[in-house]
């Protein structure tokens, strides 16, 4: 970061960072779509479950870690609507805008750059997040900085702050707005698994990933927290601060750095922590850790690349996937598989087969996504080079998420094959295996079964409380889904089985509940469908918030704004603020 690469007024900037406006589960002119919500969950791995889909949303973590990173007075508008987006830099004084944007948003971010150029045209306008890998991004928006990789230790050069200061973690819940079974899930503290972000960036470098590319590609990640013990350290703080016992961790491969995740692990058996962990692993980093070491270390979701058998990927070769999420369901490690739809190789002759062996993990959740070539990464260029890629004048940037079509000229499969594909993928794993919500509680209750008389106390008070809503609110909800499908060949019996397991496992008490709950359960499922038959949508909550420096301009304003005096006529005029509030709490501006 050169000198004249510093803003002017450094830490007194002024700064709102935003993700891009709503609404999204809708086709609009500027790129949303129906079939790319911000649900990730109903957007990508339980989208034809329909009332038995998982439905939640999450923040915009990117933006969160910035925010918390800088010394200057900075606002967050999260999920905003444009009408809302427009009264805020219409209303506000802004030195900086940080917009944070994925590709197919391209047209919203053009959009709001023209807004900030029309409301605050001296303001600086930075773009950063997944959008950045696009190397021809500042011919289509009206923007002073794009940002790829390390967002921020580029802010705090761009503020003139101290970029080897240690990161400070944001304070925020992985998700909020959870929904299933068509009842909105109470969140109260604690009740949700908090971000943990150990690391960014993955040294595998799968051609296809766009966040290996936009922190640097194979072989290179950022660490923010180097050791087991730095982790250890703020994952207290966090524990402290909401509540928490378990974390989402969004690491692209957590467990790859052995030495740091089994120093944690001695940490939590030093001062035992009964821990969950959600993370993404790879299943040959997941097969060099012992059973027990993934237990101690309180591993309870993992969300794993399943590319298929004659994947060409390393991270999968020589393994026995299925094996491997049969093992890791019997010690009640939820499994979330991920597999791709087109890879070159596939054809209409095999893609059944593909398709099959997919379905055949049985694991608790399955992600499917479309082979597409996002820019910035190696696949993207390969096809660049091949002169494969469809123009944006054939296929526009809004439709390449992954669920819809190819935005190149597949070898094999061709005139919108894929997303048929696509969607039988989904059908037929939901089809065959069941809703996900019950292969979660099959899988937790198997983790119950294993682990509820364990020596280790800290691992028996881990699995109890994972295992606190079986005899419950889980025990109704599989109740409900065994009504549902009574007359199922495939997945009824299924049902049938877990329900007589949980009254076997848990007794007289859960029958009891099962019936009560199960009852209203199926009320809210038949309400559910008929929402859901009428186009009903889910849109995420708004978050408007401040850092502390921001907080405290605030307060000098209000100060400023109702101090008066008393004039030779015993007149109370009140004092102008305009020009005065940034200097009296930040010194002159100049």
């Amino acid at each position: 970061m050169t000198a004249s690469s510093v803003h002017p007024l450094k830490s007194r900037a002024k700064i709102l960072l935003s993700s891009v406006f709503g609404p999204y589960a809708l086709d609009d002119e500027y790129g949303s779509r129906a079939a790319n919500p911000m649900e990730l969950y109903q957007n990508q791995v339980t989208r034809t479950q329909g009332v038995f889909s998982l439905r939640m949303f999450h923040r915009s973590f990117g933006l969160l870690l910035l925010q918390a990173n800088i010394d200057a007075p900075c606002t967050l508008l999260d999920f905003p609507t444009l009408e809302r987006f427009i009264s805020e830099i219409r209303e506000n004084e802004y030195d900086i805008i940080g917009i944070s944007a994925i590709g197919p948003n391209i047209g919203k971010l053009k959009k709001m750059c023209a807004l900030v150029r029309e409301y605050l045209p001296r303001s600086t306008i930075v773009v950063g997040g997944h959008i950045a890998n696009r190397k021809d991004l500042a011919r289509h928006i009206d923007a002073d900085h794009i940002v790829k990789g390390d967002g921020v230790r580029w802010l705090r050069g761009f503020l003139g702050e101290d970029q080897q200061t240690p990161i400070r973690h944001p304070m925020v819940y992985s998700g909020f707005g959870t929904r299933c079974l068509g009842i909105s899930i109470p969140e109260p503290p604690g009740s949700t698994a908090a971000m943990l972000i150990p690391s960014v960036g993955c040294p595998l470098g799968c051609n296809f990933c766009s966040t290996s590319a936009m922190f640097g590609g194979k072989g290179k990640s950022i660490n923010f927290y180097e050791t087991g013990d730095e982790l250890f350290a703020v994952m207290c703080q966090i524990e402290t601060k909401l509540k928490v016992h378990s974390f989402f961790v969004m690491d692209e491969n957590f467990l790859l750095q052995r030495k740091r995740a089994l120093r944690l692990l001695e940490l939590m058996q030093k001062h035992r922590k009964s821990w969950s962990l959600y993370l993404f692993s790879s299943a040959r980093v997941l097969k060099s850790y012992s059973i027990d070491q993934l237990v101690g270390l309180g591993v309870s979701w993992v969300w794993m690349g399943l590319e298929g058998t004659d994947s060409p990927y390393a991270k999968l070769r020589n393994i026995d996937t299925r094996r491997l999420v049969k093992e890791l369901q019997a010690h009640g490690i939820r499994v979330l598989g991920s597999t791709i739809i087109g890879q070159e190789y596939h054809t209409p002759e095999n893609i059944n087969r593909i398709i099959d062996d997919a379905v055949s993990h049985n694991t608790d959740f399955h992600q499917f996504m479309l082979y597409t070539p996002v820019p910035g990464t190696p696949l993207h260029e390969q096809h660049q080079k091949q002169g494969t890629l469809l123009t944006e004048t054939e296929f526009s940037a809004a439709d390449a998420h992954g669920q819809y079509r190819f935005n190149y000229r597949h070898p094999h499969i061709r005139d919108g094959q894929e997303g048929r594909f696509l969607l039988e993928a989904f059908n037929r794993d939901f089809k065959v295996n069941g809703p996900s919500l019950a292969r979660l509680i099959d899988t937790t209750l198997k983790g119950w079964q294993c682990y509820k008389n364990h020596p280790d106390p800290r691992i028996r008070r881990r699995i109890a409380m994972e295992a606190q809503p079986l005899r419950t609110i889980y025990a109704g909800a599989i109740w409900a889904m065994n009504r549902w499908y009574q007359h199922d060949q495939t997945v009824g019996p299924k049902m049938k089985a877990l329900l007589e397991k949980l009254y076997r496992e848990f007794g007289f008490t859960a029958k009891m509940i099962a019936v009560l709950a199960g009852g209203l359960i199926t009320f809210m499922l038949k309400r559910e469908e008929k929402r859901l038959r009428r186009g009903w949508t889910y849109e995420p909550a708004m978050f408007y918030e401040k850092n502390s420096a921001a907080l405290t301009l605030d307060q000098a304003t209000a100060r400023l704004a109702t101090r008066a005096v008393r004039g030779r006529r015993g007149i109370v005029r009140r004092l102008p603020v305009v020009g005065t509030l940034s200097a009296m709490v930040f010194g002159p501006r100049n």
